[in-house]
């Protein structure tokens, strides 16, 4: 009975080995922590705060190394150097989108933002040129904008000073502004559909951000075995999924070839031209998971800035006198704000850049692959291995933002009180991958926060010294903690 139980022990071991034994191109990888078999480093990384793990990491191996996330490897750029090299010099052999397997299980790797090859070329392709025909970067976008503003302004105005969470009004504004471009409508802030959308993708950030969701992209034999809060993420992009199916076909039965009302009917278009090509990547599913990859990216990350930022705001008033000031200078209180302005506004430029600065939105990025065999520096990288950049050493580096923990915009100021730009600034990603609506998420940004601060005195309801700004997650997002605010009519 023993010497079976030991045999079976040391052909287990043997198994073990065996499955892990790394192949000979493996070797060649740059060198990192020693991982066990089947569960690589996942014991040796906080997951409740990956950049500190990527950060002491690689202080022993430098800032190219590799750390194994189950049984694959991944390689890991730390500090502005490598992840430039990478990202914007060698930018299409890192443009592939490395695994993520939970949402790869809904999206099956379709959309914009977690395709690859040819697909992702055509899908980003399309969405840039349609985007930017519905107005981003041009008038038309910032007078939506602006109307969406004056629309937020008076939705705050509501709340009559008392306290309230901004989560979900902050959110209305972007999300509206995509809408508009992805299916021609906007929602009234009160609206059902809404308020459950909203919801919904408030849910799937504080999800995806969790150390329960880095487990089960690491581990994703797991996931359809173990009860967890990713069969809600699951149930959640399923929702999404037939939501925009709808909309779909609401678009189909309405559309008009040559009068293009938004996203969705010039997607429809291309579909109609390209049904004879058995290649073409214009597909419902495709329409679907691109409409709902504008739809979120355009809503989440806006919103979660926003709301980070007034956070900040409610934590350094003197801050936030100083921007109201300038506003108050270069705006005044009979007009709305417009992006003009901004080049007249140095110190309220600083203060969004070092908000974006600081609150490190996506810290170790959306994972890139190599597209090809790749000799990076000294080390041999496998075609199709999983790239981390970390943003987080881009954005916190100590040389370029001295004492980069502290919220402080003298980081993009001169000595003469003039912007200053910087080289280190990532936070929508860099290379052939950054983000697509980059442009109209500054845009929001500006207008947004301007219009805010021209119209209310932020008050907190306890004291601005024990507000906490560290965020609560940070596995995808940073989100920060749930506070208080109330907006005094100036």
């Amino acid at each position: 009975m023993v010497l079976g139980v030991l045999l079976g022990l040391v052909l287990t071991c043997l198994l073990l080995l065996s499955l892990w034994r790394p192949s000979p191109q493996r070797r060649k990888l740059p060198p990192g922590p020693t991982p066990l078999p089947i569960i690589g480093n996942i014991l040796q990384m906080d997951l409740k705060d990956t950049r500190k793990s990527l950060r002491n990491f690689s202080k022993i191996y430098g800032p190219v190394f590799t750390l194994y996330l189950g049984r694959k490897p991944a390689v890991v750029l730390h500090g502005y150097e490598a992840v430039k090299e990478a990202l914007i010099d060698h930018g299409e052999k890192f443009a592939g989108r490395g695994s993520f397997p939970v949402v790869n299980k809904i999206t099956k790797g379709l959309g914009v933002v977690f395709s690859s090859g040819r697909r992702w070329k055509e899908m980003r392709r399309f969405s840039l040129m349609t985007l930017r025909n519905f107005g981003m970067g041009k008038k038309s976008i910032e007078d939506r904008v602006q109307e969406e503003a004056h629309c937020l302004v008076e939705e705050l105005r509501k709340t009559n000073g008392s306290p309230c969470d901004p989560t979900f009004i902050l959110g209305c504004a972007p999300c509206n502004v995509i809408c508009s471009i992805v299916f021609q409508n906007r929602f009234d802030y009160k609206d059902q559909e809404f308020l459950t959308f909203m919801d919904i993708l408030n849910e799937d950030v504080e999800i995806l951000s969790s150390p329960w969701m880095q487990i089960c992209n690491n581990f994703p034999a797991i996931i359809d075995y173990l009860p967890g809060r990713h069969r809600k993420l699951f149930k959640n992009l399923n929702f999404s999924k037939h939501y925009f199916l709808a909309k779909i076909i609401d678009h189909q039965e309405s559309l008009d070839i040559n009068n293009p009302r938004d996203f969705i009917d010039c997607f429809l278009i291309k579909m109609e031209q390209e049904k004879d090509d058995p290649k073409t990547e214009f597909t419902c599913e495709n329409l679907i998971f691109s409409a709902s990859d504008l739809f979120a990216a355009g809503t989440e990350t806006t919103s979660t800035t926003l709301r980070y930022s007034l956070l900040l705001l409610l934590k350094y008033p003197e801050v936030t006198a100083k921007v109201q000031e300038e506003i108050a200078r270069v705006i005044g209180r009979n007009r709305s704000p417009c992006m003009q302005d901004r080049r007249h506004m140095p110190y309220t430029d600083a203060v969004l850049h070092e908000i974006q600065r600081y609150i490190d939105l996506l810290p170790t990025n959306l994972p890139h692959a190599v597209t090809c065999d790749i000799k990076f520096r000294k080390y041999f990288i496998p075609k199709g291995t999983t790239v981390i950049t970390s943003l987080t050493s881009v954005l916190h580096d100590d040389k370029e933002f001295p004492n980069p923990e502290r919220f402080d915009p003298g980081h993009f100021l001169d000595e003469n009180g003039k912007f200053k730009k910087s080289d280190y600034f990532f936070p929508f990603s860099a290379g052939k991958r950054s983000c697509v609506g980059e442009s109209l998420a500054r845009l929001e940004l500006f207008l947004f926060l301007t219009s805010i601060l021209q119209n209310f005195n932020l008050k907190s309801p306890v004291d601005p010294k024990d507000l906490d700004t560290t965020a609560v997650a940070s596995g995808f997002l940073s989100v920060p903690p749930k506070f208080q605010i109330c907006f005094i009519p100036i």
